[in-house]
């Protein structure tokens, strides 16, 4: 299969880029990982649509196609969907990071018994940005057993990258509302809107006009397959404009329908501008996620 590095390389030299640094990739131990390519197979229910895995590889082998695309940093989003995974599934992306010095060491978390500890845990392992999936999790951002958590991840400036939009399919704790009354009591918490919001893009963009540290990811936005189902709103388009520097490059790699350089060309075809490009596919993440010696 032609893997499109060549096409993502044009794209970089076109913009002078170093690299690309992408906030929302994929690594799990492989159990997990066959489990949820099962349910991609099956177009599970919150999914519901025809879902071909593009980069269906071994671990070693999606390494070599992330570092062929010219991505510096990436990170191993992983989450529970029940009680007693998170501890188990930090253990593991700890030990995934300390042998991928290029992926961003990645932690999760789920409300149950303990979770303050093994947040702290992890962040003293020196995990840099943590995954919370609302929707598989199906837990309110609002769980008293989580109020102590996003207080210390504010307060160690660890940013949260959250699936709190209500797309592809809507969850019972999922929208704009909630991830309001969570931002109202902790508005210094450096959460990253996945999938932009996905359908309330202009939602979840009007939060981050109101709160300086909430950023989105890019994550299957603007594609052609998302767009057939959920389009960007023309409107929102200046808004997307003026928070330039708050959008930050996601792809769901390995996990999508179409080739990795797609997610980039819809980025292109928004026609805000090569600076805007820059920023969003590595400028801003660089300063999120500065290198570390």
């Amino acid at each position: 299969m032609e893997t499109g590095s060549d096409d993502v390389a044009r794209f970089r030299e076109r913009l002078g880029l170093p690299g690309i640094i992408d906030v929302h990739t994929h690594f799990m131990p492989e159990q997990v990982l066959r489990k949820v390519w099962a349910y991609f197979d099956a177009a599970g229910p919150l999914t519901g649509l025809e879902w071909p895995i593009t980069y269906r590889y071994e671990e070693e082998r999606r390494l070599e196609l992330l570092r062929s695309f010219g991505v510096l940093r990436f990170t191993s989003m992983l989450y529970p969907h029940k009680p007693g995974m998170a501890r188990w599934l930090n253990g593991w992306a700890a030990g995934f990071a300390a042998r991928t010095p290029d992926c961003l060491h990645t932690a999760t978390l789920f409300p149950e018994e303990g979770v303050e500890m093994y947040v702290k845990e992890a962040v003293e392992a020196g995990a840099r940005v943590f995954k919370s999936h609302l929707q598989v999790g199906a837990y309110d951002a609002n769980d008293p057993l989580l109020d102590a958590v996003w207080g210390m991840l504010a307060e160690a400036g660890i940013p949260v990258v959250m699936h709190c939009g209500s797309g592809p399919a809507p969850g019972k704790f999922t929208g704009p509302e909630p991830i309001g009354r969570l931002l109202a009591r902790h508005p210094g918490l450096r959460l990253i809107v996945a999938h932009m919001g996905m359908p309330e893009y202009a939602e979840f963009l009007a939060l981050a006009a109101s709160y300086p540290e909430v950023r989105l990811d890019t994550t299957m936005a603007f594609t052609d397959f998302s767009e057939r189902f959920s389009p960007f709103p023309a409107a929102e388009r200046g808004r997307l404009a003026d928070l330039g520097d708050r959008i930050l490059l996601g792809t769901d790699f390995p996990n999508i329908p179409y080739p990795y350089v797609h997610q980039l060309q819809a980025l292109e075809r928004l026609e805000l501008g090569d600076a805007w490009l820059r920023a969003v596919c590595h400028g801003n993440a660089a300063a999120l996620f500065p290198a570390r010696a």
